[in-house]
C-alpha cells in the first residue's frame, strides 16, 4: 500500500471504476441518483461475497465439531435492544453544518477534514513540516479555489479580518499548535469567548457542537403507526445468538464450550458513510459468540486454570483453558482463516484494546486491522465479553438462560466444607479486586456448588463480509505494462485473487471460434468443469486479449482447447488441453480425463 495519501487515493479511484465497470460493486440506485451508504454488487461481486461467505461458514462450523449455525431475524422483540444498550447508548457525536446543512461523525472530523479537495489544496501552501504563514497565498487561495471548494470558510467569507487576528496571534507568539488548530483558525472569523469554530469538512461553514446521534434504523410492526409496535432493524447479529442461547443449547446436544455462528445482514444509519463500502449503512456481519465455562468452574473442576505465557501451544484447545487462553485461540485461529486466503502477516495488523478503551464489559479486545489503501483499518474484532450479555437478557427476560453441569456436579460432591467456604472466600477476594461486589460473587459460587449452573462467558470473533470483500480486492489489484504484439506499451490490471475467493476460478477459450471441432471439445471442457466451480467460456478476440480480459477479474486459470487436443499434432497430445496459470504465466499440458482432478483442490 503507497504510504502516498495522493497516490493512495489514486489507487482507490481506479478499483472503484474497475468494480464498477466489471460487475463487482453498483451504487444502489444508481439511476435515481443513488443513495449514500448502501451498494448493491454485482454478478462477479456476489460470486466473491458468496465465497467469502462459504468460506467463514464451512471453517467456522462445518469443519468443527464444536459451533453450530442460526439464521435469525432481522426485526426483532424492541425489549432486546434496551437490555443489550442499544437503544440508551448506542449512538456517536454527531455536528451538524450550520450553512450546508451536512452531518458530520465528530469523531471523525479530521480524518474526514483530510479526504476533503479544498483542505488537501489549503494544505499545499504551507511548507511541509511547518505552519509557516503565507498571507499573500492564503488570499490568493481564498479569492479563487477557496470560493469554488469551500464558500461557508471564514477565510473566503472574510479573508482580512481571519488573516487580521490569526497574524496578531503569531507575532504574539501563538502559533498553531498543529495542523488542526491551523484550519481552526482559517475557519474562525473573530475568536469568540467560545473559542475557536469547527469548519465543516465540505463547506468550510460552522459546525454545531456534537450531539449523540442513536444509529440505529427505526421501524414499526403491524398496520397501525405508535410506539406500542416500535422495532429496530438489527444493528448487529449477535443478540440474536445470545437470546436464542437456551434453545440452541437444549435442541442440539452440545455442551459448554461450543459456540454459534451466524451470517447476516446489519443496519447503522452512519451519519458520515465513506471509504467507499467500507463503512455503510447496510452490511453483512459473520459473528461467533463461542461459549465457555467461567474460569472458575474450570478452578472446580480441573484444581487451576491454565495460564497464557509466550509461545503457549494454541493448536489444539484443551479443558482447562480459562477466557485468556479461548480468546487467544480465536485470534490465532482467524489469524489462519486470513492467511488461508491470500491476506497474509504482511497486510495485516493487530491492536489490542488498553484497560481504558475496553467496553464497560470486555476483559479483552483485539482488532485485526488490515492495511487499505486509505489507512489500516479494522477487519475483525474479538473481545472476551464475560456473560454481560446472557445476564443481561437474563435480567430483562425474566426467563433463565443458565446451563447445568454435569462435571461440575461431580467435582463439587468431592469437595469438603472447609473447601467450598475456601473456594467462596478466594472468588469473593476476586471479584472485590475487580470492584465487583463481595454479594454478588456469594451469590455465583452458591449456584455453583449447589446446583452446578452458571452462565457461560463469550469470546466473540466479529467480522464484516463487506470489508473482508473490499480488503480482498484492493489487496488483489496490480497493474503491470506489457507490450502488445505491436510493439506498443500498454498497463494492464490483474486482480490477483486467491483461487479460493476468485469469484470465477476457470477461463475455457477455443483456440479459434472458426473451427467447429475445437468449439465442441471447449464446450464439453466447459460442461465438465462447470458442475464443480464457476467457469466462464469466452470464444471472442485473439487468445491474449481473452486472457488479458480474465486476469483483469481475477480468474486464475484459463483452459484453452487448440489443435493438439484434436490429436492434429500426434496421438500423444489428443484429448489434452492448454491449463495457464494468471499470477505466474507459466503454461502448461494436461489431460482432459485429468483436469478437474488437478483444478479442484487449488479451488476449493
Amino acid at each position: 500500500m503507497s504510504s502516498d495519501p495522493k497516490a493512495s487515493q489514486a489507487q482507490m479511484e481506479k478499483i472503484v471504476s474497475l468494480c464498477k465497470r466489471r460487475g463487482f460493486i453498483y451504487q444502489s440506485s444508481e439511476i435515481y441518483g443513488g443513495i449514500n451508504g448502501f451498494w448493491d454488487y454485482g454478478p462477479l461481486g456476489a460470486e466473491l461475497k458468496r465465497n467469502l461467505r462459504t468460506l467463514w461458514w464451512n471453517t467456522m462450523t462445518r469443519e468443527r465439531e464444536d459451533v453450530v449455525g442460526l439464521d435469525a431475524t432481522i426485526i426483532m422483540h424492541p425489549d432486546i435492544w434496551k437490555a443489550s444498550g442499544h437503544v440508551d447508548t448506542f449512538a456517536d457525536p454527531m455536528s451538524t453544518c450550520k450553512s450546508c446543512k451536512k452531518l458530520v461523525r465528530s469523531d471523525q472530523w479530521w480524518s474526514i477534514m483530510g479526504e476533503q479537495p479544498w483542505v488537501q489544496s489549503l494544505a499545499a501552501i504551507v511548507e511541509p513540516g511547518t505552519l509557516a504563514l503565507n498571507t499573500g497565498d492564503l488570499l490568493k487561495w481564498a479569492k479563487g479555489k477557496g470560493k469554488q471548494l469551500a464558500p461557508n470558510l471564514a477565510l473566503v467569507r472574510n479573508p482580512e479580518v481571519t488573516l487580521s487576528w490569526l497574524v496578531q496571534d503569531i507575532e504574539a507568539g501563538k502559533r498553531p499548535a498543529d495542523a488542526r488548530e491551523y484550519f481552526l483558525y482559517l475557519a474562525t472569523e473573530q475568536k469568540a469567548a467560545a473559542g475557536f469554530v469547527t469548519p465543516c469538512p465540505h463547506c468550510g461553514g460552522e459546525m454545531t457542537e456534537p450531539r449523540p446521534f442513536n444509529l440505529m434504523f427505526r421501524s414499526h410492526y403491524g398496520p397501525i403507526e405508535s410506539d406500542d409496535n416500535v422495532c429496530y432493524l438489527r444493528p448487529e447479529t449477535a443478540q440474536a445468538i445470545f437470546v436464542q442461547f437456551k434453545n440452541v443449547f437444549d435442541s442440539s446436544r452440545v455442551k459448554v464450550p461450543f459456540g454459534i455462528g451466524q451470517i447476516g445482514k446489519a443496519f447503522r444509519n452512519e451519519i458520515t458513510p465513506r471509504n467507499y463500502t467500507f463503512r455503510s449503512r447496510e452490511f453483512e456481519q459473520m459473528e461467533l459468540e463461542f461459549f465457555i465455562r467461567p474460569d472458575e468452574v474450570i478452578r472446580l473442576i480441573y484444581g487451576e486454570v491454565a495460564q497464557w505465557h509466550e509461545g503457549a501451544d494454541l493448536s489444539e484447545p484443551q479443558p482447562n483453558w480459562g477466557w485468556e487462553l479461548w480468546h487467544r485461540y480465536w485470534v490465532d485461529q482467524r489469524t489462519k482463516f486470513y492467511e488461508s486466503i491470500g491476506l497474509g502477516r504482511d497486510v495485516l495488523d493487530y491492536y489490542w484494546q488498553s484497560k481504558d478503551e475496553l467496553a464497560h464489559y470486555a476483559t479483552a479486545t483485539v482488532d485485526i486491522l488490515f492495511k487499505f489503501p486509505f489507512g489500516t483499518e479494522e477487519l475483525e474484532g474479538i473481545a472476551a465479553r464475560g456473560d454481560f450479555d446472557l445476564t443481561q437478557h437474563q435480567k430483562h427476560s425474566g426467563k433463565s438462560l443458565e446451563v447445568f453441569d454435569e462435571e461440575l456436579r461431580e467435582a463439587v460432591k468431592k469437595l469438603t466444607d472447609e473447601q467450598k467456604k475456601d473456594f467462596i472466600a478466594e472468588v469473593q477476594e476476586e471479584w472485590n479486586d475487580c470492584n465487583k461486589s463481595r454479594e454478588d460473587a456469594a451469590i455465583f459460587c452458591d449456584k455453583l456448588l449447589t446446583k452446578a449452573s452458571y452462565l457461560p462467558h463469550v469470546i466473540e470473533p466479529s467480522a464484516g463480509l463487506d470489508r473482508l470483500a473490499l480488503g480482498i480486492l484492493t489487496h488483489a489489484f496490480s497493474e503491470e505494462e506489457k507490450a502488445d504484439v505491436n510493439g506498443k506499451v500498454e498497463t494492464r490490471t490483474i486482480l490477483r485473487f486467491h483461487p479460493r475467493v476468485a469469484p470465477i476460478k476457470v477461463g475455457v477459450f477455443p483456440l479459434l471460434k472458426n473451427k467447429p471441432e475445437l468449439v465442441a471439445k471447449a464446450r464439453e471442457v466447459y460442461a465438465l468443469l462447470k458442475k464443480h466451480m464457476n467457469c466462464f467460456y469466452d470464444e471472442s478476440a485473439a487468445i491474449g486479449r481473452r486472457y488479458a480480459r480474465q486476469d483483469e477479474v481475477g480468474t486464475p486459470f484459463g483452459v484453452t482447447i487448440d489443435f493438439e487436443t484434436c490429436g492434429e499434432k500426434g496421438p500423444e497430445l489428443q484429448d489434452t488441453v492448454t491449463l495457464r496459470h494468471r499470477d505466474s504465466g507459466e503454461q502448461e499440458r494436461v489431460k482432459i480425463s485429468e483436469l478437474l482432478g488437478k483444478l479442484l483442490p487449488l479451488v476449493s
